[in-house]
């Protein structure tokens, strides 16, 4: 299909962006790495009078260490997370959840803010924002205000972001030596939609796992956290014994949505095999170091 008409402005600041979205509100679209709203637009399931370029905002692209914070960003793209040896060194658990974004070409372009704005329950970034217990700054005619990633994710496809503010980037805590993560996804092919996937981030004392926060993505219509298995981990040793536990936990906690391919109870399946998968590798870590 071919895209409706619309007006187009390329502008070189948030302001600009800003001005431009209090003025056309609904009607105005804001295009950066252009990887869903340009679907959209074929597709006519968006049919905005005004697409807002921010492009040309270089400060948007930024990735930089802020005290015990790491900043990514909205226009930082997928390959600039996933080649960044800061985002390595700061947030592991990006770094692992970055080559499972779609294909090379995507993640060329594809951008963080992007992902963040559009809030797709299948996608990684919001499923390791809201793991990290990141942090959305989003700006508007009233300034700026920051949303924890807990609140951002509202409903499918909706945030708390309002339709005259942009999404700036989000910040994560900068990573410890007490800290594991891990991150798996399943999907019928290689960059293909993930049918399930889990990101953990989580906290030890020598073999006890202080906190384990559980984010789950494409089970739902918002990336879900599974916070009673979370409270029957923290404080244990990841012991057979003990991830046998927070499984039949999650069995009961998750209720997945099923899609076109698989039924609800495959997508529980799939999400507490990669649980397991992962809690198993994290006491396996954590025992390694302790050796």
């Amino acid at each position: 299909m071919k895209a409706p008409a619309f007006d187009y402005v390329r502008v070189a600041s948030v302001e600009d962006a800003i001005a431009l979205l209090a003025r056309h509100g609904d009607d105005a679209r804001i295009l950066a790495g252009g990887q869903t709203l340009l679907a959209t637009l074929n597709m006519r399931l968006s049919e905005p009078a005004l697409v807002v370029d921010i492009t040309g905002i270089a400060p948007l692209r930024a990735i930089e260490r802020r005290g015990d914070r790491l900043w990514i960003g909205a226009l930082a793209t997928h390959s600039d997370i996933e080649g960044s040896p800061l985002v390595a060194e700061c947030a592991p658990l990006l770094a692992a959840a970055a080559p499972h974004i779609a294909h090379r070409a995507i993640r060329n372009a594809g951008t963080w803010g992007g992902s963040l704005a559009y809030a797709d329950p299948a996608a990684e970034w919001p499923a390791c924002l809201l793991a990290l217990e990141g942090v959305v700054t989003v700006q508007g005619p009233q300034g700026q205000r920051r949303v924890p990633a807990r609140e951002f994710f509202q409903d499918l496809y909706t945030t708390a972001l309002a339709p005259d503010e942009l999404l700036l980037g989000a910040d994560v805590p900068v990573a410890t030596a007490a800290d594991w993560f891990g991150f798996d996804e399943l999907a019928r092919r290689r960059g293909d939609y993930a049918a399930a996937g889990v990101a953990i981030a989580a906290r030890f004392d020598r073999r006890i796992a202080q906190t384990v926060r559980l984010c789950f993505l494409g089970v739902g219509a918002t990336p879900l956290r599974a916070p009673r298995t979370e409270a029957l981990l923290a404080g244990k040793e990841l012991t057979g014994g003990t991830i046998a536990i927070a499984l039949a936990s999650l069995k009961a906690e998750l209720d997945p949505l099923p899609d076109l391919h698989h039924e609800g109870a495959t997508k529980r399946h799939l999400a507490t095999v990669l649980a397991l998968r992962l809690l198993t590798a994290a006491d396996a870590s954590r025992g390694a170091l302790s050796a």
